[in-house]
């Protein structure tokens, strides 16, 4: 059953790509009882819950021009696409003059922020990032810095999807849920305070071609926009797009919340959340930069980059990764030849309806 009272946030345990001292960070509690959702063809809420909404600022936001802004590597998209795409993207917005942006820090979402940025300017446009169990410890700083990075202050809108048992039963629709939580936490609680006339997403064109994209459901269900797919912008795409853009996120790797790393039917947990967290932040700090920790009881099996397989199982990375894993509390550590599986667990149980 959710609690009556908004969460409570407390400061981030360490700067980014650190483990020393703790960030300071201004905590604004931004909680609102009453129901909002003025939006165009969104559903009405008959319960509402009292609001989890903080405004987290790491730092001062820069503009978005800022002269420290990394130079774009390797443009491989011409300059002349950046300035059509802005010109599309904006005619996609037509009509919204505040815009909330579902950001994680990823490429997608990041290449979404910025050019809901370049077309409406820094200060109508908000990030809203969701935090929960679910949300790794390193995500949610690296999503602080790219957002600072654009110039855009984050909203965090705690989730608790954690609560429902839907959710916690971990089926192939599991995404569908955890997006639902957000969008209608983001309905309830954000919309009316900050404004907004509308919520988008970095939903790509090669995400609406998967069939393990449950999420998209409740985006629809909650009329939230998704620009990059409605111009056709695949990944390779958006990645140049990023470049283009100064992102340093334009390489990142995909990072999928904590909860897929659960097969599925078994239950998510807290506390399975947190020994994924741990396994895959203490592998990162060996330098294992695309990794996943896939957590079966006892045993943790370890995916990785197939270069980074050799080094894994020769000393003296091999003790070092095994200590890292057993620190997080798994009693084995399994490393797959196969390496890293985007859908591993969900594609061979879903199928495209005709």
């Amino acid at each position: 059953m959710r609690s009556g009272r908004p969460a409570e946030i407390s400061a981030l345990d360490r700067s980014p790509g650190t483990r020393g001292e703790p960030t300071p960070i201004e905590v604004r509690d931004l909680s609102v009882q009453a129901p909002c959702c003025p939006l165009p063809g969104r559903a009405a809420r008959a319960a509402r819950n009292p609001a989890s909404v903080v405004l987290v600022t790491l730092t001062t936001p820069t503009a978005p021009d800022a002269p420290d802004a990394p130079d774009a590597p390797d443009r491989d998209l011409p300059d002349r696409d950046l300035p059509d795409t802005l010109g599309a993207f904006g005619a996609r917005l037509a009509g919204v003059g505040r815009l909330g942006v579902a950001f994680s820090g990823g490429v997608d979402s990041a290449v979404l922020l910025a050019l809901a940025v370049r077309v409406l300017g820094a200060d109508q446009v908000v990030a809203l990032l969701g935090v929960s169990p679910s949300l790794a410890v390193d995500e949610r700083l690296g999503a602080h810095e790219v957002a600072r990075s654009i110039g855009v202050a984050v909203v965090e809108v705690t989730t608790r999807e954690g609560d429902n048992p839907a959710y916690q039963a971990n089926g192939p629709d599991r995404c569908f849920h955890c997006k639902d939580e957000l969008f209608t936490r983001i309905d309830d609680e954000v919309v009316a305070t900050h404004r907004l006339d509308a919520v988008a997403y970095g939903e790509n064109a090669d995400d609406a071609r998967r069939l393990d994209r449950p999420g998209s459901q409740a985006a629809t269900g909650h009329a939230v926009l998704a620009p990059l797919a409605g111009l056709g912008l695949t990944k390779a795409d958006v990645r140049r797009l990023a470049r283009s853009l100064g992102l340093a996120v334009a390489d990142k790797p995909a990072a999928p919340c904590l909860a897929s790393r659960i097969p599925h039917h078994e239950p998510v947990t807290p506390e399975k959340l947190r020994q994924v967290d741990r396994a895959e932040s203490a592998l990162r700090l060996l330098g294992l930069t695309d990794l996943r920790v896939r957590h079966h009881g006892d045993v943790a099996r370890v995916e990785l980059l197939a270069a980074d397989l050799p080094r894994a199982v020769a000393e003296p990375l091999r003790g070092a990764v095994m200590a890292a894993v057993r620190g997080a509390g798994f009693r084995f550590v399994a490393l797959d030849l196969a390496g890293i599986q985007s859908g591993a667990f969900t594609l061979p149980l879903v199928t495209r309806r005709p």
